[in-house]
């Protein structure tokens, strides 16, 4: 039976051969594309997210949990870039490799589910911040702020469609637009810092639980603010150099940290943890409203509808991208493969724009808050990170892969970023691991379709077992929704 690849649609069209030439990615903007994912909304609420379950100490040894898993995961992606060359869209392809087509499918799709749900959020918190000015907005979940997000939506849609590199040249335009902000509140802040105030009630009251717990509060949004961090690994099939991928994440990674580290640090030096905790997002506003007064607060919103805006667009890239290489693979229907004359893969965006456009609706009905979806969508994307790190232990152990790729530090550094990614899934919780169940069950209808198509069997061996738990466990979050045992 023939299959339909891209490179049997490019060798047929010469105009496409062009399109896929010209979309090739280099250093810059590989690193421009994992900075600019990474840095999106998070960090501008990241004062209030971090502070308000955790004291000073707790979140110091949060970012030292995070910083060293984090390294550890991104110098994982780097290796495997190394060891495997030939494979491309990491997030699929390595959890492919480690456990077969069933889990390689649901790691592409946690991976595209936690992309588009993460663009609703950044729609909510974007109108949500024009709400500071625009009272109708809300905090980014009423019916006008709903209809001003799918307007910008569908712009950022059909800009994507007219090519790859364009969007991922403005997303460098844009990633450059939204550090400056972010550089200058560290500046003006570092200013404003007392030690006194970061030094009181340093371990945190009685309120706040155990130092343990008020870690494990902070995991999920230390994670949440560091997705994107595979995002040169995603795109690794139109790098113009193999080694950039690994460079690019390496490098993205530290900025990033450097970052979201001042941030979150330095503004428990101008307000005491209750009152970060009390604060309205973005957090940050009010951390510089009160060290330079109000026009500081302008300054972070304008700079947050610059940087969601950066995000989404790059975000916006990397689901359409997660959906099309499993496409060409045979475990996603082969239409999401497809790519039009500029080398987009354009049935994937259509689906990645309309799942967004069906949450914002979602999103206004059920008010759901912006701290719900990005924990939500923190959850989804464990376990692709989780199956990374694992193929790399397994490199590791076989010393596997392309010559010169080998070194002595691979296996303990990718032991290191597997077992971070199991201390994730237990901080996370029960709560949102039942809720991604529910979203990870409807991707088994659409890799039946995908095998039936390439007339082999769906599931087999122990993927009929994992199947069935993802079912059992997707009834049983149904059934606490439905009786008020859980919400969202």
């Amino acid at each position: 039976m023939s299959t339909y690849t891209p490179e049997a649609a490019d060798a047929a069209s010469p105009s496409r051969q062009a399109a896929r030439t010209n979309d090739r990615l280099g250093l810059g903007l590989l690193t421009a594309l994992v900075v600019g994912s990474i840095l999106g909304s998070g960090i501008f609420g990241l004062p209030q997210n971090m502070a308000s379950g955790a004291s000073a100490g707790a979140i110091l040894i949060g970012w030292l949990i995070t910083g060293i898993g984090m390294l550890a995961l991104a110098r994982v992606y780097q290796m495997l870039a190394l060891r495997k060359p030939q494979l491309n869209n990491g997030i699929y392809v390595y959890a492919r490799e480690s456990a077969g087509h069933y889990v390689g499918f649901n790691s592409a799709w946690g991976y595209w589910v936690s992309a588009w749900i993460g663009n609703v959020g950044y729609l909510v918190a974007a109108f949500g911040a024009l709400g500071y000015f625009f009272p109708s907005f809300g905090d980014g979940n009423t019916a006008a702020a709903v209809a001003g997000a799918s307007i910008v939506l569908w712009l950022v849609h059909f800009m994507v469609l007219r090519g790859i590199r364009g969007a991922a040249v403005l997303n460098a335009v844009v990633t450059l637009a939204k550090v400056l902000p972010l550089l200058l509140f560290i500046a003006l802040v570092a200013v404003a810092f007392r030690l006194e105030t970061f030094n009181l009630e340093f371990w945190g009251g009685s309120k706040l639980g155990s130092t343990l717990d008020q870690v494990k509060s902070t995991m999920l949004v230390t994670v949440w603010v560091f997705i994107g961090i595979e995002g040169a690994s995603v795109y690794s099939a139109r790098a113009r150099r193999r080694e950039d991928v690994g460079r690019a994440t390496v490098l993205g990674f530290i900025v990033t940290l450097a970052l979201l580290v001042a941030v979150s640090l330095l503004s428990l030096g101008v307000l005491q943890q209750p009152e970060l905790a009390g604060l309205k997002n973005p957090s940050m506003a009010g951390v510089l409203e009160k060290a330079v007064g109000t026009w500081g607060a302008v300054l972070i919103y304008g700079g947050l509808i610059v940087s969601v805006g950066g995000g989404f667009l790059a975000w916006t890239l990397l689901a359409a991208e997660s959906l099309f290489s499993p496409a060409t693979d045979g475990v996603m229907p082969s239409g999401l493969a497809r790519q039009n004359a500029q080398g987009v893969p354009a049935n994937a965006l259509w689906l990645t724009s309309a799942m967004v456009q069906i949450f914002l609706l979602v999103a206004m009905f059920s008010k759901a808050s912006y701290l719900a979806l990005i924990s939500l969508s923190t959850a989804m994307i464990l376990l692709p990170y989780l199956f990374s790190a694992v193929y790399g232990v397994m490199l590791a152990v076989r010393r596997e892969g392309s010559a010169g790729s080998v070194h002595a530090s691979d296996l303990p550094v990718s032991v290191l970023a597997a077992l971070y990614c199991v201390w994730l899934l237990y901080a996370a919780g029960p709560k949102y691991l039942l809720l991604s169940s529910l979203l990870y069950v409807p991707g088994a209808v659409l890799y039946a379709l995908a095998r039936r198509e390439q007339r082999a069997r769906p599931f087999k061996g122990f993927e009929l077992g994992l199947a069935a738990v993802l079912l059992l466990l997707a009834l049983l979050a149904a059934y606490l929704l439905a009786t008020g045992g859980l919400s969202l």
